[in-house]
């Protein structure tokens, strides 16, 4: 029986001959689960070349390690928000704006943990291009200086702000850099739940704003469903406590933060 998800885990050794054993280990315990490991995707390398794992790059420079997002990620978020802009060829700035803004804050969001203050701004440079040439498709004939100053703006010091009166675009380098605590050595989560438990919800915490980290406090960053401890590092889901087909609304009230497994067996069962 094949599932419809996956795991990824990550696993660390003094060799490579030791990572083959442990591989070897690993496959062996998954296949009398009735699991198996792909070979696709696994890969066997040293620190200093790095690696890949849930869009960040691990490698260590000049014995130092840095995590970073992934080339990878960097190329599909850009390539997501191309393919947005090119689809609202005929959209009006402002619901552009209103689309994009929750791509590049759950982006952003997801990777304010790591080193990836240079990656934000090169970010925001892709995107001033992406809209720039939107901008001139909806107007081969006016002068770049109409252009600018019909989509762009200042507020303060800032200058080139893609905006409207009501509503401005979000830069990914607005969003600030959190570092992680340190984790403590000598705990371990099958001893020490309560310790992960807190330290999870905590996370959350510092990395939600708004409404949304509201959300999180009312359920003490857990599954509404399972009830069991979500990671903020992990996909999740918002879930419509009663539906929007049933005149439910987006209020912190009426949605709640569930694993997205959770939520595909709720919908699974009650349709």
């Amino acid at each position: 029986m094949k599932f419809p998800w996956a795991t990824h885990l990550a696993v660390t050794a003094n060799s490579k001959e030791t990572a083959l054993e442990i591989k070897e280990l690993i496959r062996d315990f998954l296949k009398d689960r009735g699991l198996e490991l792909s070979e696709e995707k696994t890969l066997i390398t040293h620190i200093d070349d790095g690696f890949d794992f849930l869009g960040w790059n691990f490698r260590k420079y000049k014995g130092k390690l840095l995590i970073k997002p992934s080339d990878k990620s960097i190329d599909n978020i850009t390539k997501k928000i191309s393919d947005i802009v090119k689809k609202g060829n005929s959209w009006t700035q402002e619901a552009l704006i209103k689309k994009l803004n929750p791509i590049i804050t759950g982006w952003s969001n997801y990777h304010q943990t790591v080193v990836a203050k240079k990656v934000f701004s090169k970010l925001d440079n892709r995107v001033w291009n992406i809209l720039w040439k939107w901008a001139k498709r909806r107007h081969p004939k006016k002068s770049k200086g109409w252009i600018a100053r019909k989509y762009w703006h200042s507020d303060g010091n800032r200058k080139w702000i893609f905006s409207t009166e009501t509503t401005k675009l979000k830069l990914f380098s607005s969003t600030g850099i959190v570092r992680q605590p340190y984790l403590k050595l000598d705990v371990n989560p099958f001893l020490n739940p309560e310790y992960f438990e807190k330290r999870k919800y905590r996370q959350g915490v510092r990395k939600l704003a708004g409404k949304f980290k509201e959300i999180w406090k009312i359920q003490k960053g857990k599954c509404y469903f399972c009830e069991q401890s979500l990671d903020i590092m992990e996909e999740r889901d918002l879930h419509h406590l009663i539906p929007k087909s049933k005149r439910g609304n987006n209020s912190k009230y009426n949605q709640a933060y569930v694993h997205k497994h959770c939520h595909r067996q709720y919908h699974a069962i009650n349709g």
